[in-house]
Protein backbone atom coordinates (compact mmCIF):
# COMPACT_ATOMS: atom_id res chain seq x y z
CA UNK A 1 0.00 0.00 0.00
CA UNK A 2 3.07 2.65 0.45
CA UNK A 3 4.33 1.98 -2.72
CA UNK A 4 0.63 2.83 -3.93
CA UNK A 5 0.24 5.49 -2.30
CA UNK A 6 3.53 6.78 -3.29
CA UNK A 7 3.13 6.56 -6.92
CA UNK A 8 0.32 8.81 -6.89
CA UNK A 9 1.60 11.39 -4.61
CA UNK A 10 5.04 11.11 -7.14
CA UNK A 11 2.14 11.86 -10.31
CA UNK A 12 -0.13 13.53 -9.03
CA UNK A 13 -3.36 13.30 -11.10
CA UNK A 14 -5.63 16.92 -10.02
CA UNK A 15 -2.42 18.74 -11.92
CA UNK A 16 -3.36 17.80 -15.01
CA UNK A 17 -4.93 20.22 -17.11
CA UNK A 18 -6.22 18.56 -19.90
CA UNK A 19 -7.59 15.22 -20.23
CA UNK A 20 -4.68 14.42 -22.36
CA UNK A 21 -2.71 15.16 -19.72
CA UNK A 22 -4.37 13.01 -17.17
CA UNK A 23 -4.27 10.18 -19.59
CA UNK A 24 -0.64 10.56 -19.99
CA UNK A 25 -0.31 10.54 -16.04
CA UNK A 26 -2.23 7.42 -15.48
CA UNK A 27 -0.05 5.88 -17.80
CA UNK A 28 2.66 6.55 -16.18
CA UNK A 29 1.14 5.02 -13.36
CA UNK A 30 -0.36 1.99 -15.19
CA UNK A 31 3.83 1.18 -15.60
CA UNK A 32 4.33 1.08 -12.42
CA UNK A 33 1.29 -0.76 -10.84
CA UNK A 34 0.58 -2.94 -13.80
CA UNK A 35 -0.66 -1.98 -17.49
CA UNK A 36 -2.44 1.07 -19.36
CA UNK A 37 -3.63 -0.34 -22.17
CA UNK A 38 -4.95 2.35 -25.14
CA UNK A 39 -7.61 1.09 -27.48
CA UNK A 40 -8.26 3.86 -29.85
CA UNK A 41 -9.66 7.43 -29.65
CA UNK A 42 -12.16 7.02 -27.21
CA UNK A 43 -11.32 4.24 -24.71
CA UNK A 44 -8.71 2.90 -22.45
CA UNK A 45 -7.84 0.23 -20.12
CA UNK A 46 -5.96 0.29 -16.96
CA UNK A 47 -4.75 -2.85 -14.75
CA UNK A 48 -3.25 -2.37 -10.87
CA UNK A 49 -2.22 -5.49 -10.22
CA UNK A 50 -3.22 -6.97 -6.78
CA UNK A 51 -4.48 -10.59 -5.11
CA UNK A 52 -6.67 -12.75 -6.95
CA UNK A 53 -9.68 -10.70 -6.61
CA UNK A 54 -10.34 -8.82 -9.24
CA UNK A 55 -12.95 -5.79 -10.22
CA UNK A 56 -13.48 -4.89 -12.96
CA UNK A 57 -14.67 -1.22 -13.56
CA UNK A 58 -16.70 0.69 -16.47
CA UNK A 59 -16.16 3.98 -15.84
CA UNK A 60 -16.03 7.38 -18.07
CA UNK A 61 -13.24 9.84 -17.64
CA UNK A 62 -15.07 13.09 -17.37
CA UNK A 63 -16.75 11.35 -13.49
CA UNK A 64 -13.22 10.40 -12.57
CA UNK A 65 -12.05 13.57 -13.26
CA UNK A 66 -15.05 15.15 -10.97
CA UNK A 67 -13.34 12.99 -8.00
CA UNK A 68 -11.59 13.76 -5.25
CA UNK A 69 -8.02 12.50 -5.78
CA UNK A 70 -9.33 11.94 -10.18
CA UNK A 71 -8.67 8.34 -9.37
CA UNK A 72 -11.02 5.38 -10.94
CA UNK A 73 -13.62 4.70 -8.36
CA UNK A 74 -12.77 0.80 -9.02
CA UNK A 75 -8.93 1.08 -8.10
CA UNK A 76 -9.72 3.23 -4.75
CA UNK A 77 -12.33 0.60 -3.85
CA UNK A 78 -9.81 -2.56 -5.06
CA UNK A 79 -6.83 -0.59 -3.40
CA UNK A 80 -8.42 -0.82 -0.27
CA UNK A 81 -9.05 -4.27 0.28
CA UNK A 82 -6.30 -5.36 -1.62
CA UNK A 83 -7.63 -6.59 -4.73
CA UNK A 84 -6.53 -6.34 -8.10
CA UNK A 85 -8.56 -4.16 -10.12
CA UNK A 86 -9.40 -3.62 -14.11
CA UNK A 87 -10.81 -0.20 -15.03
CA UNK A 88 -11.95 0.42 -18.65
CA UNK A 89 -12.13 4.23 -19.53
CA UNK A 90 -14.44 5.98 -21.50
CA UNK A 91 -13.93 9.11 -23.18
CA UNK A 92 -16.87 9.56 -24.86
CA UNK A 93 -20.57 7.60 -25.00
CA UNK A 94 -20.21 5.21 -27.20
CA UNK A 95 -21.30 2.14 -24.77
CA UNK A 96 -18.17 0.75 -25.68
CA UNK A 97 -18.78 -0.47 -28.69
CA UNK A 98 -15.87 0.33 -30.67
CA UNK A 99 -13.87 -2.34 -32.32
CA UNK A 100 -10.81 -1.66 -30.10
CA UNK A 101 -12.57 -2.94 -26.76
CA UNK A 102 -14.50 -5.90 -28.57
CA UNK A 103 -10.67 -7.04 -29.39
CA UNK A 104 -9.15 -6.13 -26.27
CA UNK A 105 -11.91 -8.84 -24.61
CA UNK A 106 -11.52 -10.77 -27.13
CA UNK A 107 -7.42 -10.86 -26.35
CA UNK A 108 -8.00 -11.23 -22.49
CA UNK A 109 -10.07 -14.72 -23.50
CA UNK A 110 -7.40 -15.91 -25.68
CA UNK A 111 -4.60 -15.16 -23.18
CA UNK A 112 -7.00 -17.03 -20.12
CA UNK A 113 -6.19 -13.25 -18.25
CA UNK A 114 -9.48 -13.90 -15.79
CA UNK A 115 -8.88 -17.31 -15.22
CA UNK A 116 -5.45 -16.64 -12.86
CA UNK A 117 -8.37 -15.10 -10.27
CA UNK A 118 -10.21 -16.54 -7.61
CA UNK A 119 -13.05 -14.07 -7.79
CA UNK A 120 -13.94 -11.37 -10.59
CA UNK A 121 -16.74 -8.96 -10.10
CA UNK A 122 -17.70 -6.83 -13.14
CA UNK A 123 -19.25 -3.25 -12.45
CA UNK A 124 -20.63 -0.43 -13.81
CA UNK A 125 -23.96 2.29 -14.19
CA UNK A 126 -25.58 3.38 -16.76
CA UNK A 127 -23.47 2.56 -20.48
CA UNK A 128 -21.14 1.02 -17.42
CA UNK A 129 -23.93 -1.17 -16.79
CA UNK A 130 -24.43 -2.23 -20.19
CA UNK A 131 -21.03 -3.03 -20.82
CA UNK A 132 -20.16 -4.63 -17.40
CA UNK A 133 -22.84 -7.16 -18.27
CA UNK A 134 -22.16 -7.57 -21.92
CA UNK A 135 -18.12 -7.61 -21.58
CA UNK A 136 -18.57 -10.54 -18.19
CA UNK A 137 -19.16 -13.36 -21.03
CA UNK A 138 -15.33 -13.18 -20.94
CA UNK A 139 -15.06 -14.47 -17.28
CA UNK A 140 -17.09 -17.51 -16.73
CA UNK A 141 -18.22 -17.54 -13.71
CA UNK A 142 -17.98 -13.91 -12.76
CA UNK A 143 -20.43 -12.03 -10.46
CA UNK A 144 -22.02 -9.01 -12.11
CA UNK A 145 -23.37 -5.82 -10.26
CA UNK A 146 -24.57 -3.52 -12.57
CA UNK A 147 -26.74 -0.70 -12.01
CA UNK A 148 -29.43 0.75 -13.95
CA UNK A 149 -28.10 -0.87 -17.27
CA UNK A 150 -29.18 -0.88 -20.77
CA UNK A 151 -29.77 -4.17 -22.01
CA UNK A 152 -29.39 -3.22 -25.85
CA UNK A 153 -29.63 0.20 -27.89
CA UNK A 154 -30.60 -1.63 -30.76
CA UNK A 155 -33.58 0.41 -32.15
CA UNK A 156 -35.52 -2.95 -33.33
CA UNK A 157 -35.35 -4.23 -30.11
CA UNK A 158 -35.74 -1.33 -27.96
CA UNK A 159 -37.55 1.26 -29.93
CA UNK A 160 -39.06 2.35 -26.38
CA UNK A 161 -35.42 3.76 -25.54
CA UNK A 162 -35.58 7.81 -26.63
CA UNK A 163 -32.72 8.52 -24.12
CA UNK A 164 -29.98 8.29 -26.43
CA UNK A 165 -31.13 8.20 -30.33
CA UNK A 166 -27.46 9.36 -31.00
CA UNK A 167 -26.08 5.86 -29.52
CA UNK A 168 -28.33 3.80 -32.55
CA UNK A 169 -25.57 4.23 -34.90
CA UNK A 170 -23.51 2.05 -32.63
CA UNK A 171 -23.52 -1.56 -33.52
CA UNK A 172 -25.08 -3.75 -30.82
CA UNK A 173 -25.58 -7.07 -32.41
CA UNK A 174 -21.87 -7.46 -32.89
CA UNK A 175 -20.06 -9.80 -30.06
CA UNK A 176 -21.00 -8.64 -26.86
CA UNK A 177 -23.40 -7.11 -27.96
CA UNK A 178 -27.36 -7.50 -26.47
CA UNK A 179 -26.04 -7.41 -22.88
CA UNK A 180 -29.01 -9.94 -20.98
CA UNK A 181 -27.63 -12.73 -23.52
CA UNK A 182 -23.87 -12.18 -22.65
CA UNK A 183 -24.67 -13.04 -18.45
CA UNK A 184 -25.27 -16.98 -19.36
CA UNK A 185 -21.43 -17.49 -17.89
CA UNK A 186 -21.85 -15.75 -14.90
CA UNK A 187 -22.07 -16.65 -11.39
CA UNK A 188 -24.65 -14.49 -10.51
CA UNK A 189 -25.95 -11.14 -11.53
CA UNK A 190 -27.88 -8.30 -9.41
CA UNK A 191 -29.37 -5.54 -11.35
CA UNK A 192 -29.97 -2.64 -9.66
CA UNK A 193 -33.32 -0.09 -10.78
CA UNK A 194 -35.65 2.59 -9.54
CA UNK A 195 -38.79 0.45 -10.58
CA UNK A 196 -40.21 4.89 -10.99
CA UNK A 197 -37.47 5.43 -13.49
CA UNK A 198 -39.50 3.35 -16.45
CA UNK A 199 -37.19 3.38 -19.12
CA UNK A 200 -35.16 1.68 -16.79
CA UNK A 201 -37.53 -0.20 -15.35
CA UNK A 202 -37.96 -1.41 -18.90
CA UNK A 203 -34.68 -2.39 -19.72
CA UNK A 204 -34.39 -4.39 -16.43
CA UNK A 205 -37.19 -6.74 -17.45
CA UNK A 206 -34.78 -8.07 -20.22
CA UNK A 207 -32.82 -9.75 -17.79
CA UNK A 208 -34.51 -12.78 -16.64
CA UNK A 209 -32.65 -15.42 -16.65
CA UNK A 210 -32.92 -17.71 -13.06
CA UNK A 211 -29.53 -16.36 -11.31
CA UNK A 212 -30.51 -12.47 -12.12
CA UNK A 213 -31.82 -10.74 -8.64
CA UNK A 214 -33.36 -7.85 -9.04
CA UNK A 215 -32.72 -5.00 -6.39
CA UNK A 216 -35.02 -2.00 -6.46
CA UNK A 217 -34.26 0.62 -3.81
CA UNK A 218 -36.55 3.73 -3.21
CA UNK A 219 -36.46 6.93 -5.36
CA UNK A 220 -32.71 8.73 -5.32
CA UNK A 221 -33.11 11.22 -7.35
CA UNK A 222 -31.99 11.12 -11.42
CA UNK A 223 -29.29 9.26 -11.39
CA UNK A 224 -29.99 5.63 -8.84
CA UNK A 225 -25.81 5.46 -8.82
CA UNK A 226 -24.90 9.22 -7.89
CA UNK A 227 -27.84 8.42 -5.19
CA UNK A 228 -26.58 5.27 -3.86
CA UNK A 229 -22.98 6.92 -3.66
CA UNK A 230 -24.50 10.05 -1.57
CA UNK A 231 -26.14 7.48 0.80
CA UNK A 232 -22.82 5.93 0.96
CA UNK A 233 -23.87 2.88 0.05
CA UNK A 234 -22.08 2.09 -3.50
CA UNK A 235 -18.82 1.00 -2.23
CA UNK A 236 -20.69 -1.69 0.75
CA UNK A 237 -22.95 -2.90 -2.74
CA UNK A 238 -19.31 -3.19 -4.65
CA UNK A 239 -17.66 -4.67 -1.51
CA UNK A 240 -20.72 -7.28 -0.36
CA UNK A 241 -21.01 -8.39 -3.90
CA UNK A 242 -17.29 -8.99 -4.69
CA UNK A 243 -17.48 -11.35 -1.23
CA UNK A 244 -20.54 -13.04 -2.22
CA UNK A 245 -22.33 -11.49 0.21
CA UNK A 246 -25.11 -9.07 -1.17
CA UNK A 247 -28.58 -10.48 -0.84
CA UNK A 248 -31.69 -8.66 -1.12
CA UNK A 249 -32.34 -8.62 2.41
CA UNK A 250 -28.60 -7.15 3.09
CA UNK A 251 -29.72 -4.78 -0.07
CA UNK A 252 -32.88 -3.36 1.80
CA UNK A 253 -31.06 -2.96 5.17
CA UNK A 254 -28.70 -0.75 3.22
CA UNK A 255 -31.41 1.26 2.07
CA UNK A 256 -32.19 2.08 5.78
CA UNK A 257 -29.35 4.65 5.04
CA UNK A 258 -31.87 6.93 3.27
CA UNK A 259 -33.48 8.20 6.54
CA UNK A 260 -30.48 10.47 6.99
CA UNK A 261 -30.24 11.94 3.15
CA UNK A 262 -31.34 15.16 2.83
CA UNK A 263 -32.21 15.07 -1.02
CA UNK A 264 -34.38 11.60 -0.12
CA UNK A 265 -36.17 13.50 2.08
CA UNK A 266 -36.94 16.64 0.05
CA UNK A 267 -37.98 14.58 -2.84
CA UNK A 268 -40.07 12.84 -0.50
CA UNK A 269 -41.85 15.88 0.68
CA UNK A 270 -42.36 16.99 -2.59
CA UNK A 271 -44.05 13.44 -3.82
CA UNK A 272 -46.47 13.59 -0.80
CA UNK A 273 -47.59 17.28 -1.29
CA UNK A 274 -47.76 16.47 -5.15
CA UNK A 275 -49.99 13.51 -4.20
CA UNK A 276 -52.12 15.83 -1.75
CA UNK A 277 -51.25 13.29 0.89
CA UNK A 278 -51.43 16.09 4.09
CA UNK A 279 -50.69 13.26 6.70
CA UNK A 280 -47.75 12.06 4.83
CA UNK A 281 -46.33 15.49 4.22
CA UNK A 282 -46.38 16.42 8.08
CA UNK A 283 -44.68 13.15 8.59
CA UNK A 284 -41.75 13.95 5.42
CA UNK A 285 -41.43 17.34 6.67
CA UNK A 286 -40.90 17.17 10.56
CA UNK A 287 -38.05 13.92 9.62
CA UNK A 288 -36.33 16.35 6.91
CA UNK A 289 -36.55 19.27 10.04
CA UNK A 290 -34.77 16.87 12.72
CA UNK A 291 -32.19 15.88 10.17
CA UNK A 292 -31.14 19.44 9.28
CA UNK A 293 -30.95 20.53 12.29
CA UNK A 294 -29.38 17.26 13.72
CA UNK A 295 -26.76 18.16 10.85
CA UNK A 296 -26.66 21.81 12.07
CA UNK A 297 -25.82 20.56 15.65
CA UNK A 298 -23.66 18.38 14.68
CA UNK A 299 -21.54 21.00 12.53
CA UNK A 300 -21.61 23.57 15.49
CA UNK A 301 -20.09 21.03 17.69
CA UNK A 302 -17.38 20.33 15.11
CA UNK A 303 -16.32 24.28 15.61
CA UNK A 304 -15.93 24.35 18.90
CA UNK A 305 -12.58 24.68 19.99
CA UNK A 306 -11.20 21.48 21.82
CA UNK A 307 -10.53 22.43 25.76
Amino acid sequence: MTETTDIFEEIDLTRARTEAEWLARLDEIGDALGAFTPMGAHHAAFFADGNDSLLVSFEEVRDIRARDGQRPMGLDIARRHGWSSLTLLARAPRWYRDAEVLDFFDAQIDDAFFDAFSRVLFFGAGMGGYAACSFSLAAPGATVLAIAPQATLDPELAAWERRFRFARRFDFRARFGYAPAMLEGSRNAFIVHDPARRADAMHATLFRQPFVTHLRPPPLGRSTADGLARLGALDMLIEMAARGRLTPLRFHELMRKRRADPAYLDALLRRTVRRRRPRLTMIAAQAAHALRARKAADAARALEPLE
